[in-house]
Order: C-alpha cells, then structure tokens, then sequence
C-alpha cells in the first residue's frame, strides 16, 4: 500500500535516516545516502536497491550517473535521496545541517541534467542549498558536526566519481 509519505508520484525523493530510506524506496531504482561528513553507517538496514553515496563533491557526478542509467532505460530513473543524520545516544535522529545541504545540493544537481520531477520534500532541500551555497563550506565546518570533528577545513572539490556502497541484483 502506498502513502503519502512514500512520495511514489515523483522521480526525485527526499526523506531522513533509515526509517525515511525505508517509506521512500518504493518503486526507487536507487537509494542515495547523503552522509556529507563520512559518519557512514551500515547500509545493512537499507531497503534492498542498489545504494549510492552522495556529498556536495560529488553531486554532478551522481546526476550524469543517474542521467545515463535513465538514458540505458529509455524510462524514467527513479531516485530516493536520504539524509542520514545522526543518531542520537537514545537512538533517536539528530537533524544534521551538513547532510541537508549535500542532499539539496544533489538534487539541484539532478534538477540540472533534467530529472526535476520532485517531491515537495526535495524541493526544499534543493532550495536549502542553492539558498546558502555560498555559505555551504562554512555552515558545515560549523555545525554540531562540524565542531566535533574539529571544524574541519573544507575545500568541496568536485569528485568525478560516484561510490556505489552496495549493488542489489535479482535472479541470475
């Protein structure tokens, strides 16, 4: 049974952590977890689709990725964009700024090659990052996460490649 919450009418999804990964993929043909900082966890508990890894770096990468495989369909290609966040000592979900701005910026990326067709939800994060892109570098060095980790400094150079964390296949 569908819901509102799966966002199945668009090509472009968007949710948080792995609960999220769950109610959007769906009819996905990928899963893109956006984990900008490197704090990937297991993709064990993902649903069972093949699974990319998305950061600002690699964002255009990922959108001439995703063009191609729609382009080997000749249909639509269908992609669920998850922020991982951050799980807190009580198990439940940091809101984690980083991993909003590296969503939105994938999807603005996608929107770029043509594959626009959005939830409301990605909209937002799209809108998120391209808002505050020039800012982007900064606003992540400082974010909770960011001052955990030091106030890493960040350059964000693209990346030519995409990092597929797992490939889900079925039948022989």
């Amino acid at each position: 049974m569908t819901t509102p919450h799966g966002q199945n009418q668009y090509q472009v999804r968007f949710d948080w952590g792995f609960a999220g990964a769950q109610t959007i993929s769906g009819g996905a043909d990928v899963v893109v977890w956006v984990d900008q900082l490197g704090f990937v966890e297991s993709e064990a508990t993902l649903p069972e689709h093949d699974v990319v890894h998305g950061t600002i770096e690699s964002r255009r990468a990922l959108a001439d990725w995703a063009l191609a495989r729609q382009g080997d369909r000749g249909d639509r290609f269908t992609i669920a964009v998850v922020a991982a966040g951050e799980h807190r000592p009580d198990g439940s979900l940091r809101f984690a700024v980083e991993d909003l701005l590296a969503a939105g910026a994938v999807i603005d990326a996608l929107a770029d090659v043509g594959i626009d067709y959005c939830s409301p939800e990605s909209a937002a994060a799209a809108a998120a990052y391209t808002g505050l892109s020039n800012a982007t570098s900064h606003l992540i060095s400082s974010s909770a996460s960011g001052q955990a980790l030091g106030r890493p400094t960040l350059t964000l150079d693209e990346v030519s490649e995409v990092a597929v964390l797992r490939e889900f296949r079925v039948g022989p």
